[in-house]
């Protein structure tokens, strides 16, 4: 054994106790025992990998079978037994006995090879919220024998749907069609679908998987959002900056010449009249940048339907902000979103867990603020419980010349916009007001 084991260092140690003070000591016995423990573990790991491998392999695929109902059986069977041949009780042995070939019985009804092909095809694998997911599940029968009766199962999300396979002739399909409910936004795992063979009384279960399984991404509900209802500053007509630029489309002044200029934008009437070389100089335009702080903290909600009210919102005003090529950001207090692309940024927004936390939305303006300091236009999304004074905040961390707005969704209020300050406060009562709201807000 090498010398860097903990046997030979345990060895080394328990030979040379150290010293404190000049006096020897014993060694403590907690050290004593992590290197005995660390040694003996060393010792039996390959071992244990050797035992449980081996269960993995053998003994785990035939004892999974034996459901929580055989194994009361099978425990019964013994406990009958062995009460009737202490105690003389006939009837006992005779119920044992009768157990035991039920058992025996069941087994049966699992053995066999059942050879399928299956096939799970979803139509869509991203729909939003209330509308239909169909898909089906393709079975054949690969074999060269006819297949006895049999059922498959394919869970989808908590439950289990059950389909019942006919006997099936030597390459037959037997194909079944299901939807999938969606009320609710979700990422629903759909599959995978596995053969079942089962006794009657269901004391052995035996199954097979056949698929993988699939995410169903059940995306928030949208509303189409028209016009500039969703930027509030175009391409062409950005806020200038402080910033001078050689090239924009926002004209400032004239100035000299320099080596270098491009010649384009040489001023030859100002250059005729003053004999020296003079070029346009343009204020640098921002283009439209969005930024969406989205706040996933329950207690900013009077409902859990406001709280899904404010992530169709702020879904909405993303993907209209994608589809006009803007470039934006969402923000959470747990962190951003992708926004890629409308299917990456739908897919986070149903991954989206609210919680309730510490960090409230005027800690998401401050961390959207650092984050995303070139934005230039900001919204805040945020719930019915969330005052004025911490929309206030809010705005106070934007800094000047980015435009804000808060969409605040109050699950049955009447529509309407304010101001606090510099901020556009939009109060939302129902999704499809959302394009009303906003547009007034750009006009």
């Amino acid at each position: 054994m090498s010398t860097g084991t903990p046997l030979t260092r345990l060895t080394e140690r328990l030979k040379q106790p150290f010293h404190r003070d000049g006096r020897p000591t014993r060694l403590h016995p907690s050290a004593v025992w992590a290197e005995a423990s660390s040694a003996v573990g060393l010792a039996l790991a390959p071992a244990w990998r050797t035992v449980r491998k081996a269960w993995l392999t053998y003994a785990w695929p035939v004892l999974s079978v034996v459901s929580v109902l055989g194994w009361s059986v099978l425990a019964a069977t013994i406990l009958l037994w062995w009460a009737g041949s202490a105690y003389g009780w006939q009837e006992a042995k005779a119920a044992a006995v009768a157990a035991f070939v039920m058992f025996l019985i069941a087994v049966g009804f699992i053995l066999g090879r059942s050879t399928y092909g299956v096939v799970l095809d979803l139509a869509r694998t991203r729909v939003a919220v209330g509308d239909s997911a169909v898909g089906s599940i393709a079975v054949t029968n690969t074999s060269n024998r006819p297949l006895l009766p049999a059922s498959v199962e394919l869970p989808v999300g908590g439950v289990t749907a059950v389909f019942h396979l006919p006997r099936m002739k030597p390459q037959q399909v037997h194909e079944d069609l299901f939807t999938i409910p969606t009320a609710r936004r979700a990422v629903i795992v759909v599959g995978p679908v596995r053969s079942v063979r089962a006794d009657p009384l269901h004391l052995l279960r035996r199954q097979v998987l056949w698929t993988e399984p699939e995410d169903l991404f059940v995306h928030p509900r949208t509303v189409p959002l028209a016009g500039s209802a969703a930027g509030f500053i175009r391409d062409l007509e950005g806020m200038p900056t402080t910033e001078l630029s050689s090239a924009d489309v926002s004209f400032h002044a004239l100035r000299d010449y320099v080596p270098g200029d491009d010649r384009r934008h040489i001023h030859w009437k100002t250059t005729a009249r003053t004999n020296k070389l003079m070029v346009r100089q343009f204020e640098e335009t921002r283009r439209a940048h969005l930024a969406i702080a989205l706040s996933i903290n329950t207690e900013e909600y009077a409902s859990e339907d406001e709280f899904e009210m404010a992530i169709s919102a702020a879904a909405s005003i993303g993907r209209q902000a994608i589809r006009e090529q803007r470039e934006l950001d969402v923000l959470t207090q747990k962190g951003p979103l992708r926004c890629e692309t409308g299917r990456n940024m739908l897919d986070d927004m149903t991954r989206i867990v609210g919680t309730p936390m510490r960090r409230t939305a005027v800690d998401l303006a401050r961390t959207l603020a650092d984050t995303v300091p070139n934005a230039s236009v900001v919204f805040f999304v945020v719930g019915s419980n969330v005052t004025a004074t911490q929309l206030r905040s809010s705005a106070a961390s934007v800094p000047p010349g980015v435009r804000s707005l808060a969409v605040r969704v109050e699950a049955g209020a009447a529509s309407s916009r304010a101001n606090i300050a510099d901020l556009t406060v939009l109060t939302v009562g129902d999704l499809a007001d959302l394009g009303i709201v906003l547009r007034k807000a750009a006009a």
